[in-house]
């Protein structure tokens, strides 16, 4: 037997054998891979069982006791047999009007490496602590209510799962009196993912500040056991990956836009191995800044949101599998990818033309880019009857329209403006001058966006730099009370908007991570200025850029970008103008980008110059659309363009019908590459066989490795690409 066998036995009875602590249950170790199954393979389930609470499906449990008050036991991950909690904390924890509070939770455990299921009973309340009082068990609703079934999505529906509500009194105190805080749990259907945030109802009769609001904390389990270090060096829990929707700052990156998630040292645990208790084993998810919120007599208040993604792996592709899953069931609008034109327009003559371009090759949006002769601010009647009449003309000829609007990086006044709480002036924010959004300009800006889409009928909105996080310390603006609020005001307009434009279904574009309150696509990740290199660098780049960015986000999540004319400088190497000239440098980036799945901004007057050229953009679409759902599947990295060697990368769907997989080979040198390649087909969920077919021309049924690996050995011409399916 090979030593690989021999593991995986010892995996499995290792696992079989393991106990989780309070609930005398093995957990055996799963049997099908998740990644593979559709979201309803593994069933959410809610159990009531005396003094215990249970959310299971089979991949993710989390476990409570409601007694002597409401806290969580247990977070275990059914595929791995990991057991992530290793002491008891509150449910959440609150600041109002300067005073903690604490939401749940118990005390008496001593001992904070592990849990024993016998130290349980002996756990007390406190009296001065919300205190557990019911809780209901419902269907798990949609996120937001998407119209989406016009925008070429590959997901429509929205996520399926269960939704418990944990309803807790407010202790003896005048301070918190009449206050109902309730803590929510969502856990989905073929995920091993679960959701937490909490409201606050204010049944009392006086205002009440709501400083901060930490609605999750968890005593987890450490990555590593270093006797020096600090929270800042050691690992953190790789177990877990977590997402709020609370994350901005233009980084067009996750783990780089976040605002909430706080690893901290837990001076409580004393028996671990740094010598000064540094050990990052405690998260906290909180917004940096607080709330500031007065919440009014019969006001509500929502907290932000977490979601709990439990990992399997170290690898980064799967981890990333996982989150890219993660994000099509819980945001299916982040799957819409229509197929667009940038425009920069000076006359509706030239949008005419440009929507008649569209729909004879196959594209089924324009969007007007920054530096169009439309406002969309401008909501005078003749104005907006004027922009009504350009989206009736690309109706008619089936197509979708919209524009470009700038909030940051723009000074409206000094009345208007961010106030810089560093210096009491405007200036020296993010983008050194914005507007606020609970300024009066800021309100009406809300409302003449609104206003424009009601009254033009567009269908798309590129809203450049959405809020991205300034606080202002203005005490005049009517939107928020002063500093302390502004941030979280101004958030929450933010995405009430993206919210008002998401239920009409109108498709939104912003380089910010917005996804989890409704926009569709932000910024795949590049420099501006690379596009005024050579064309032969920008090829080279532009599948680095697209290389690096689907690693945790689905290929319709991002945008690249085509300047077809002279952009930031530039001499005559770096333009596709006049594009009959340069057809195979502009073919090939059209291939890279579509080949990825990816939408790349064509920014120019025109898609094509002669039948020659719009011929070519003609042929690539329909393949493109031929391909389309694969092409929007997941991306399986194999090699990284560094202009030495071939580069590419290949998509996999294992619930596709017949083309499982969908793979894209590059050359960057001047002579032809043959080359023998290893292509990992596992996530096809093809195991014995698969039959290859390059270019729609050459098939050939190839045998799989034990790995659902396939041998191909292939000719690449010269600077140039060849695709092949799987089926």
């Amino acid at each position: 037997m090979k030593f690989t066998s021999v593991l995986s036995v010892a995996i499995f009875f290792a696992l079989l054998l393991l106990h989780i602590p309070g609930l005398g249950q093995a957990v055996a170790p799963q049997q099908q891979d998740w990644t593979l199954q559709g979201n309803g393979a593994y069933r959410a389930q809610i159990a009531v069982n005396d003094q215990d609470i249970v959310l299971e499906n089979g991949l993710v449990r989390r476990s409570f006791k409601i007694h002597p008050n409401a806290f969580c036991y247990d977070l275990t991950n059914l595929i791995t047999g990991q057991q992530l909690i290793r002491a008891v904390q509150p449910e959440a924890q609150l600041q109002l009007n300067g005073k903690w509070y604490t939401i749940g939770g118990v005390y008496g455990q001593k001992e904070r490496a592990y849990l024993r299921p016998e130290w349980m009973p002996e756990f007390t309340a406190s009296a001065e602590d919300f205190r557990y009082v019911k809780h209901e068990i419902q269907e798990l609703p949609p996120l937001l209510p998407w119209k989406g079934e016009a925008w070429w999505a590959t997901h429509q529906a929205a996520a399926t799962g269960k939704q418990i509500t944990f309803t807790y009194a407010a202790p003896s105190d005048p301070v918190v009196e009449g206050l109902e805080v309730q803590v929510h749990y969502a856990l989905y259907d073929g995920l091993p993912l679960i959701s937490k945030w909490l409201t606050i109802r204010n049944n009392g009769t006086q205002t009440v500040q709501v400083n901060q609001v930490i609605h999750e904390k968890l005593a987890l389990v450490e990555e590593e056991s270093a006797v020096v270090g600090s929270v800042a060096d050691m690992r953190k829990q790789h177990g877990l990956y977590v997402e709020s929707n609370f994350a901005f700052n233009n980084a067009m990156r996750y783990h780089l836009s976040d605002q909430s998630l706080h690893w901290k040292a837990d001076s409580t645990y004393t028996s671990q191995v740094n010598y000064n208790y540094s050990t990052p084993a405690l998260l906290e998810v909180y917004p940096n800044v607080g709330v500031g919120v007065r919440l009014q007599p019969t006001a509500n208040f929502t907290s932000i949101r977490s979601w709990e993604l439990l990992m399997d792996s170290y690898d980064r592709e799967r981890r990333g599998l996982a989150i890219r899953k993660m994000y099509r069931a819980l945001a299916p609008w982040t799957t819409a990818n229509p197929i667009f034109m940038h425009l920069v327009s000076k006359t509706d003559e030239q949008v005419h033309t440009a929507i008649d371009q569209c729909a004879a090759t196959g594209y089924e949006a324009l969007i007007l880019s920054f530096g169009s002769h439309v406002n969309m601010e401008d909501t005078s009647a003749n104005n907006l009857a004027q922009l009504k009449k350009l989206a009736d003309y690309a109706h008619r000829k089936h197509i979708k329209i919209g524009a470009y609007s700038l909030f940051s990086s723009r000074k409206i006044s000094e009345t208007d403006d961010i106030i810089n709480p560093k210096t009491g002036k405007t200036g020296g924010t993010i983008f050194n001058n914005a507007p606020c959004f609970g300024s009066e300009w800021g309100i009406g800006y809300i409302k003449r966006i609104k206003t424009f889409f009601e009254r033009t009928g567009f269908d798309i909105w590129e809203n450049d730099g959405p809020f991205p996080g300034d606080q202002c310390a203005s005490k005049s603006h009517p939107g928020h009370q002063d500093l302390e609020d502004s941030q979280w005001v101004q958030f929450t307009m933010q995405k009430e908007l993206y919210h008002w434009l998401n239920a009409r279904g109108v498709y939104i574009n912003c380089p910010d991570w917005y996804f989890l309150d409704g926009t569709n696509k932000t910024g795949l990740g590049y420099r501006e200025v690379n596009f005024s290199l050579p064309r032969e660098n920008q090829r080279i780049l532009n599948r680095q850029n697209i290389f690096d960015a689907l690693w945790e986000q689905n290929p319709s999540m991002g945008w690249g970008f085509v300047p077809l004319t002279a952009y930031q400088g530039g001499g005559k190497e770096a333009v596709l103008e006049p594009l009959h000239e340069h057809l195979e440098d502009y073919k090939q980036l059209m291939m890279q980008y579509y080949g990825a799945g990816v939408q790349a901004c064509y920014r120019g007057p025109r898609l094509y110059d002669t039948d020659e050229t719009k011929q070519v953009v003609i042929d690539v679409i329909q393949w493109y659309k031929k391909y389309r759902s694969i092409l929007n599947s997941d991306v399986i990295h194999l090699r990284r363009a560094d202009g030495r060697d071939w580069d590419g990368f290949l998509h996999v769907n294992a619930h596709e019908a017949s083309v499982k997989g969908l793979g894209m080979l590059f050359n960057p040198l001047k002579t032809p590459i043959t080359c023998t390649i290893q292509v990992p087909l596992y996530y096809t969920g093809l195991t014995h066989q698969a039959k290859i077919t390059f270019d729609d021309h050459t098939a050939k049924t190839t045998p799989l490795t034990a790995g659902s690996k396939a041998t191909l050995t292939v000719t690449i011409p010269a600077e140039s690409y060849r695709w092949f399916t799987v089926e």
